[in-house]
């Protein structure tokens, strides 16, 4: 789904994205502590994994007295480069600190982001840490009205809270346990790729806080597409909507496991 990016200029510590059915997907900023609370915890991890590197290379460092020094802050900034660049990669915007703290980076449009981005965003992170403790970076976030620094202007990212979502019961019970049963419809449906699943489950979980005609816009698009990514004929006694839910439900991981999404809120 293709979107394109809007401000929203009556809430702060928010920003919304437009879809081409205009349906604004909001997602929650995350505020400077508790961004700072997850680069502490991340930063003792680094430092952790530093000192274990450097143990391991006492004896070279014993030999080479004179580049003791420079070899432990070169080694230090690859740990702290490579430790944000190839967790966030490949744990969908996350490092531990950022899990523990219920934050994640996307990209401005509302997805996730990827190596390019991650990339971009911690190689600027000397720059924002200037003078001490993130300073630039700081001040940064409090006058960009995104709480983006530097390095996130720079890469197109935002960090924004998660939150755990539980799948409601009537989703689990979309009352066509014929089409579930049907072993082609499951595993059409188990092929589609990580953003249409992520597409089906959020239109499924937050259809209840749309208004009714961007709700009907929403699953039209939706179901036409389906139909297509499926290559699945629509039963006529079914809505757009209710199909969609029946793809939502044959995704679902079992009952009661909760499963995590950026925070945010659609409205029309």
């Amino acid at each position: 789904m293709s979107v394109t990016t809007a401000t929203d200029t009556l809430l702060d510590g928010t920003h919304t994205v437009l879809t081409p059915e205009y349906v604004e997907f909001r997602f929650t900023l995350a505020g400077l502590y508790s961004r700072f609370l997850a680069w502490m915890l991340d930063a003792v991890i680094v430092t952790l994994l530093t000192g274990a590197i450097l143990t391991s290379l006492s004896l070279v460092m014993f030999a080479f007295p004179g580049f003791a020094s420079a070899l432990s802050i070169v080694i230090y900034f690859l740990v702290d480069w490579g430790y944000a660049i190839t967790l966030e990669t490949v744990w969908s915007g996350r490092t531990v600190g950022k899990r523990v703290m219920s934050l994640r980076v996307i990209q401005e449009s509302g997805v996730r982001i990827g190596f390019y981005h991650a990339a971009l965003r911690n190689l600027a992170r000397p720059v924002d840490r200037l003078p001490l403790f993130y300073l630039v970076g700081g001040l940064t976030a409090l006058v960009s009205g995104s709480q983006q620094r530097l390095g996130d202007m720079l890469a197109g990212t935002l960090v924004v809270r998660e939150r755990r979502l539980k799948v409601p019961s009537a989703l689990g019970m979309p009352g066509d346990e014929g089409l579930l049963a049907d072993p082609l419809f499951v595993s059409r449906v188990k092929r589609l790729s990580s953003e249409e699943r992520e597409v089906v489950l959020t239109a499924a979980l937050r259809r209840e806080e749309l208004r009714m005609e961007a709700r009907l816009r929403l699953f039209a698009a939706l179901g036409a597409r389906l139909q297509d990514v499926l290559a699945m004929e629509k039963p006529p006694h079914l809505s757009d909507e209710k199909w969609a839910l029946l793809v939502a439900a044959a995704l679902l991981p079992p009952k009661g496991q909760p499963r995590s999404t950026p925070q945010r809120r659609q409205t029309a």
